[in-house]
């Protein structure tokens, strides 16, 4: 359920940065940047954390803060959620600093873990709640994607490896739908099946070499998924074919190697453009991609 959240905050803060940047705020100064910046997240995050505990924390308090391991869980999907939308969010917060004429450290150090700190506060709310708890492992996967986002800032000034996000409907949810989802929207979120989670590294910033022809836009992308969860830590649900055969569907960890495009590097004079590109390059761009999944290999001419 926290992964709704998240990616909420995440839409929210995405919409927020495309409309800071777009050229009908072109004209405005600084200052009102400053404050539009400001008030929309503080404004955004109080609102939001106020609803959650009021519309789903409250239910399930237990008044006692208590810590949870759920790091054996969906064979840690749920891990590379956390950080893919902690990079994301620290990503285009910092970006919504600079247009607002902050300094460097400020758009690096305040701007840069306000996703951070959002996630810590749901974290700690978790660890009154009836059946999770504080979990150090999502607060691991939270500081490795902040930290990614923020030291690539701090160090290259440009962000040359990208933690993306690309779905495949996985025909799993029907076997446990509470679980995974009892509708396409809400399986996007829960169906850890589907998800597939990437580095996304460019190689032209790396390459010193001077008229290089070597693409800008061109990235090298490593991925990651699981399939065959039903349940969090075991199968307790038995998947059954159309023509009525019952199996026991087995968990697998799987890998893939891709190439991706790098939304942000394309040449573009439209200001509006730009801010929408830098949005949806969460995503990794569908291209040929190889599998592999235990010993076996498997080629897909399309890997979404």
């Amino acid at each position: 359920m926290q992964k709704i959240f998240w990616c909420c905050l995440l839409s929210v803060v995405l919409f927020s940065v495309s409309f800071a940047q777009s050229d009908s705020l072109a004209r405005v100064n600084y200052r009102n940047r400053k404050l539009l910046v400001v008030s929309a997240t503080a404004a955004l995050a109080a609102t939001s954390l106020v609803g959650l505990h009021e519309i789903w924390f409250s239910q399930y308090n237990t008044g006692e803060f208590h810590f949870f391991n759920d790091n054996q869980e969906w064979n840690q999907m749920d891990k590379c959620g956390h950080a893919f939308t902690n990079y994301q969010t620290s990503r285009l917060m910092m970006s919504a600093f600079e247009w607002a004429g902050f300094t460097e450290k400020q758009k690096l150090y305040v701007g840069g873990s306000v996703g951070f700190a959002y996630m810590t506060l749901v974290e700690i709310m978790d660890g009154y709640s009836e059946g999770w708890g504080f979990s150090w492992g999502d607060m691991v996967a939270n500081l490795a994607g902040t930290t990614l986002a923020i030291s690539q800032e701090a160090v290259w000034k440009q962000h040359r490896i990208v933690i993306k996000y690309s779905y495949a409907r996985s025909g799993l949810a029907q076997y446990n739908p509470s679980l995974l989802g009892e509708n396409q929207y809400s399986r996007l979120i829960k169906d850890y099946n589907a998800q597939t989670y990437w580095l996304s590294v460019n190689p032209s910033m790396f390459i010193k070499k001077k008229g290089s022809r070597f693409p800008k836009w061109l990235n090298l992308a490593i991925g990651y998924s699981a399939y065959g969860m039903l349940g969090a830590r075991y199968n307790n649900v038995i998947a059954q074919d159309e023509d009525g055969t019952v199996y026991a569907m087995n968990r697998e960890r799987r890998y893939y190697l891709s190439v991706d495009v790098d939304l942000t590097r394309i040449p573009c004079r439209s200001k509006a453009l730009k801010a929408l590109l830098s949005v949806v390059n969460i995503l990794k761009f569908p291209a040929p991609a190889l599998e592999l999944s235990g010993t076996k290999f498997r080629f897909y001419g399309i890997y979404y």
